[in-house]
């Protein structure tokens, strides 16, 4: 019998609670559930306002993730949904705004990706992201180099930039920013790509082609494209362990000489809320977003 439990009034079926989707740790689908409930606080004020792309992966990373962007079949009538724009058309898509709603979307099993830009204000990106990607033999150390390049860079346009792991292999960045479109944020950020790739030319690209990418940082400033989503704050990723997309200081980024400095999975998110709080708290600030150059 499939168990159905109250989550804040609402009924929530949650299935196959034993089934194990990591099985490099034994991580099973139970505890990704108890993970995005006690990170809930955190990570829904990322979430409440956008619409949301779901990467499911319901028989564990490696078996055939699939992107779910329309509203799932079966999804309840309680759970928020918003028209957005597409190329083709207005779609409808989910926004997780409660713990009711998260959880009924956390047993679908899937990656947490948002736009940089708020339902009913798809013309207005509030959001600057940089996706810095690294190519082997590169790792996250670079990344960082990179980060706190752009960190200093963006300060002096008046951006406060905010750090997180991709949960996979590399950092984002993250800023607020206000008064522009989405073509804007894009045109910027990829100017700062440009420009961080002629400081530090052995090192940074701005351009994605794969045979110049070994040992070097890919800037990807298109995340910053309307249509496109990046992986949310505090998200599981679909990877060999149940690694999350983690805030982090820029202490941790600075300190960064190993990889494994940056990299977090479920079980590390709760004591790092208890110790720092949301490390991205500022993005939520509107008083903090800056005026988009």
């Amino acid at each position: 019998m499939t168990p159905v439990t109250e989550v804040e009034g609402r009924r929530v079926t949650l299935s196959n609670l034993e089934k194990v989707l990591y099985p490099a740790t034994g991580f099973t689908k139970g505890e990704l559930l108890h993970y995005y409930a006690t990170a809930a606080d955190a990570l829904l004020p990322h979430l409440r306002d956008r619409a949301v792309s779901f990467l499911r992966y319901p028989d564990g990373p490696g078996h055939g993730e699939f992107f779910t962007k329309n509203v799932p079949p079966g999804t309840p009538d309680w759970v928020t949904t918003a028209e957005v724009p597409r190329s083709a058309g207005a779609a409808r898509m989910v926004v997780v705004r409660d713990l009711p709603s998260l959880m009924w979307a956390a047993n679908l099993v899937t990656e947490f990706h948002t736009h940089q830009w708020l339902v009913g204000r798809p013309d207005v990106a509030d959001r600057l992201v940089f996706d810095l990607d690294p190519g082997a033999p590169a790792t996250v150390v670079h990344c960082c180099e990179v980060a706190l390049w752009l960190r200093d860079r963006l300060a002096a346009d008046g951006i406060e930039a905010y750090p997180k792991t991709a949960g996979s292999k590399g950092l984002h960045l993250l800023a607020a920013v206000r008064g522009g479109s989405s073509a804007e944020a894009s045109d910027y950020a990829k100017a700062l790509a440009v420009e961080a790739e002629r400081a530090m030319p052995g090192l940074v690209l701005h351009r994605m082609t794969r045979s110049l990418r070994p040992g070097k940082v890919f800037v990807d400033w298109s995340q910053n494209a309307a249509r496109k989503t990046t992986a949310a704050p505090y998200t599981v990723r679909a990877r060999a362990v149940p690694a999350v997309s983690t805030p982090v200081t820029w202490d941790e980024v600075e300190r960064c000489r190993e990889p494994a400095g940056l990299e977090f999975t479920a079980g590390d998110i709760a004591p790092r809320l208890e110790r720092y709080g949301d490390l991205l708290a500022g993005l939520l600030d509107p008083g903090r977003a800056a005026p988009m150059p």
